[in-house]
């Protein structure tokens, strides 16, 4: 499996994944921030962007293909599916990664027994009801939903909507490969692999998420060896659109960067 890579800007190796929806362009401002003090490598997941669909792909699959595309002992920076597929990466690739970003980040998208700081299944079915429908529709109604709450929701809010607006009828992935994704956020469970994750880790959480509760992100806390949470105040899931300027010098001061 061969995934799409856009570079740019110097410094140190970050490596951005996007989460579900909305595609690569999500990090568009973060990104730009972000490449005036490092080398920002952009993943595209597969069916979006320049990556070829590939919709049986697991979870670990993911994992694999992404370390495939890493500087070695690179710093990776993933949001909500794509904080997924990083502690993936990191649990199954240690030596290839070096650090960790999460952002609206979880060990379980859906709750199970013993990790109730999740989205209800019944949530995730009517999302998956939603995209059978009309999955346009779905998409602007998600990029409304993870702002819900935000003090800066229309800043943030049109940040990511231009993603939608740029995409060939609004659809940064076609329907098979957002319908997998749906499926892979309700079987994924990386509860068992958090003591594996041993690399120095950030959590950034917003406190007002609606998708995800700031106490997933108190969870992973608890469960990583090496990890420190950041709570960003009045911030919904996406954190760096609401506050990129905040979020990029979060980053900075991690990975030891003048920022």
């Amino acid at each position: 499996m061969n995934l799409a890579v856009r570079t740019w800007g110097e410094g140190p190796q970050i490596t951005l994944v996007h989460g579900w929806g909305l595609g690569a362009e999500a990090w568009s401002v973060a990104g730009h921030l972000l490449g005036k003090h490092f080398t920002v490598h952009s993943v595209a997941l597969p069916g979006y962007g320049e990556s070829p669909p590939q919709p049986q792909a697991t979870l670990d699959d993911l994992a694999d293909a992404l370390a495939a595309t890493l500087p070695p002992r690179s710093m990776l920076c993933g949001w909500s599916l794509g904080a997924l597929v990083c502690m993936a990466a990191a649990a199954r690739h240690p030596r290839k990664v070096a650090r960790l970003v999460l952002v609206g980040a979880t060990a379980s998208f859906v709750q199970r027994e013993g990790w109730q700081d999740a989205l209800p299944a019944e949530q995730l079915a009517a999302f998956q009801a939603a995209l059978e429908q009309d999955p346009a529709a779905l998409l602007k109604q998600f990029a409304t939903l993870i702002h819900v709450g935000d003090a800066q929701a229309r800043e943030a809010l049109r940040a990511l909507r231009g993603c939608l607006a740029t995409a060939p009828q609004g659809l940064p992935a076609d329907p098979a490969t957002l319908r997998a994704g749906l499926d892979l956020l309700g079987s994924a469970d990386l509860r068992d692999s958090l003591g594996l994750i041993e690399q120095p880790t950030l959590l950034i959480h917003g406190n007002a998420d609606p998708l995800m509760p700031i106490g997933a992100g108190e969870r992973l806390l608890e469960r990583l060896p090496s990890a420190r949470l950041q709570v960003f105040e009045g911030n919904a899931h996406a954190p760096f659109a609401s506050d990129p300027i905040a979020f990029v010098r979060s980053v900075c001061a991690f990975a030891g960067v003048l920022g």
